[in-house]
């Protein structure tokens, strides 16, 4: 099945042009030459072939690789770019034309990728040059490692390496150095580089239909950057063994594409092909530099990644490696006002990972306060069983809240209450100190908060924080009942506050603000404190039904139709409503068996 791709486009004859003229907008760096359509090059804004004294550094080909390559025109890289059309090579002319417009007495290095047109283009417009009397010298960049070694004469793909190489060929030629050095440094580096790409998809050129080359579940390894088959389609591999699989074949001693063994310095490039999140270029840059060091037994002294040379849409990434010697890494290193390199890249780097910072409830506290106690006192008891009883409900009924939030929400309600009431159960049994009311409830907080994610997890750290500071205040161990129930209405108060919500918002509200006037109104009347919290808790689950009557006025219910609403509750109102209600009853239980 085929079908037209969709682009954001206006006429696909003009993709190039627009292009262009939006580059150099964005950039005031930059100019074009006023050929178009014919001549389509970008150039740097502050060069003119009549005054210019340096090496001048051009590349270019096909577009449709962007940022590759205008967008890495500037002082530092490259000094012009040639844009042939979408995977055309430029015309001779187009070069011919960037050639004098920025070349100067010191002469200009041809950057030129590997395949047939642009070699032929490239190389008649460089005889042409220099029977015009100006100095050219041109280096070929094949750095694709995915093919065996050609038996013909077309020899390997240039592909994203050849990014490197600018950079290599721009810091020699802003260093002043000769036209011969600056084509001896850039010839180097491509003999130090090379290059292999995976796809999930075949890029679709603008105005053409998209090619169902590439069907459901599979993957190309080895393919070009214009969409043209690779090596193998296979099916689709998880990114371990897809970097894996990669690093082996450009690091093949079998076909010996680059001179690089154990022990070498080494530069790595993730290159997105057009279509590949940032997220997944950073995880295969994760997984390739660990594998370098201890699999391959390299030294990776720089990684560079992001979309360098891309094609068009294509999903997929390619992975470059470069040997290093100190040399290339002052040329990558040096800087450069290309908008498209990246900036501030460089080997001194921290380590990449350091020890989670312990939270400031757990170090300004003493040890001994920090752990179970040895001896808990009466309420200390009390309070142990209360929490258990409470986060065991929550584990209990996390099918089900999984369930009801599958209808009403994005399915994970109960996942994420069973993480916090798991961690709460662990961290009890090491450093709540339940002797004293109010740091355990602060404890119970920042166990919340490291695991629950989401909007649960910071709900029930501000209403833990919000418990914590009213029982704080009243600096005394022993809390009493009409004191707990004041921590259970600045608790309310607080979440209202923060989140927005009320009462008959369809929330955990709905169950806890019944539940606290009914404590409050039970506990005036001069009510047993176990028997108000139990009276209490049958208000928080009544409350909690009567959540399926309501209309969502907070959170994802509330693009969820009445209709669905109806069939079930608030699974936030439910959980709560459930813990609240087991902790009553173990607390009635503890105070009758006392």
């Amino acid at each position: 099945m085929v079908f037209q791709g969709k682009k954001l486009i206006n006429d696909p004859n003009d993709v190039v042009t627009e292009f262009i003229e939006g580059l150099v907008e964005t950039y005031p760096g930059l100019q074009y030459l006023d050929g178009f359509p014919e001549v389509k090059v970008v150039l740097r804004a502050d060069v003119s072939s009549a005054t210019y004294d340096k090496v001048a550094v051009i590349s270019g080909g096909g577009s449709g690789h962007e940022p590759a390559h205008a967008g890495f025109v500037g002082e530092g890289m490259l000094t012009a770019a040639i844009c042939g059309d979408v995977f055309a090579s430029p015309p001779v002319d187009s070069i011919l034309a960037g050639i004098r417009a920025v070349t100067g007495p010191m002469g200009c290095l041809l950057i030129v990728k590997n395949y047939t047109g642009d070699r032929l283009n490239f190389g008649l417009a460089a005889e042409q040059a220099k029977s015009e009397g100006y100095k050219v010298e041109t280096v070929i960049v094949g750095d694709d490692c995915a093919l065996p070694p050609p038996r013909g004469i077309a020899g390997r793909r240039g592909l994203a390496g050849t990014i490197l190489v600018h950079k290599v060929a721009g810091g020699a030629a802003a260093a002043g150095l000769s036209l011969a050095d600056v084509a001896a440094e850039a010839k180097h580096a491509s003999e130090m580089v090379g290059t292999m790409g995976v796809a999930l998809s075949v890029c679709t050129q603008p105005g053409q239909v998209t090619s169902d080359r590439l069907g459901p579940g599979k993957m190309e390894l080895g393919l070009g950057i214009h969409g043209e088959p690779g090596a193998a389609v296979t099916d689709l591999l998880c990114v371990d063994v897809v970097v894996s699989h990669v690093l082996k074949q450009i690091l093949s001693p079998e076909t010996n594409y680059v001179p690089i063994t154990r022990g070498s310095r080494v530069v790595l490039m993730i290159n997105g092909l057009g279509a590949t999140p940032v997220m997944e270029l950073m995880i295969a840059a994760g997984k390739a530099v660990p594998r370098l060091q201890l699999e391959h037994g390299l030294a990776v002294d720089r990684v560079y990644t992001g979309s360098f040379m891309t094609s068009l849409d294509m999903a997929g990434f390619s992975i470059s490696i470069m040997k290093a010697d100190q040399a290339i890494l002052q040329r990558l290193d040096a800087s450069t006002k290309a908008p498209s390199w990246p900036v501030g890249v460089d080997g001194n780097r921290p380590p990449a990972q350091i020890p989670v910072p312990i939270p400031p409830s757990h170090s300004t506290k003493s040890e001994e306060s920090l752990s179970r106690p040895q001896q808990l006192s009466r309420q200390g008891y009390i309070l142990e069983a209360a929490i258990e009883a409470a986060a065991n409900a929550v584990i209990k009924l996390t099918d089900s809240l999984n369930e009801w939030d599958s209808k009403v929400g994005d399915g994970d309600c109960g996942s994420t209450m069973l993480r916090g009431a798991t961690a709460i159960l662990e961290d009890m049994k090491k450093y709540y100190p339940l002797n004293d009311a109010a740091e355990t409830v602060n404890e119970i907080g920042s166990s919340i908060r490291r695991v629950m994610g989401g909007t649960s997890g910071i709900i029930y750290d501000i209403f833990c924080k919000a418990a914590y500071g009213r029982l704080k205040a009243n600096n005394q161990s022993d809390i009493t009942s009409k004191q707990w129930a004041d921590a259970l209405e600045a608790s309310i108060a607080a979440v209202s506050k923060y989140g927005g919500a009320s009462a008959g918002y369809r929330t955990l509200l709905d169950a806890l603000i019944p539940a606290s006037a009914v404590l409050q109104e039970s506990l005036n009347a001069g009510d047993d404190p176990s028997t108000a919290f139990v009276l209490s808790s049958e208000a928080a689950l009544a409350g909690a039904e009567s959540t399926k009557h309501m209309q969502a006025l907070a959170g994802r219910s509330t693009y969820v139709s009445s209709e669905i609403l109806a069939s079930v509750p608030d699974p936030g109102a439910m959980a709560a409503a459930s813990w609240y209600r087991s902790a009553a009853l173990a607390v009635k239980d503890k105070y009758q068996a006392s």
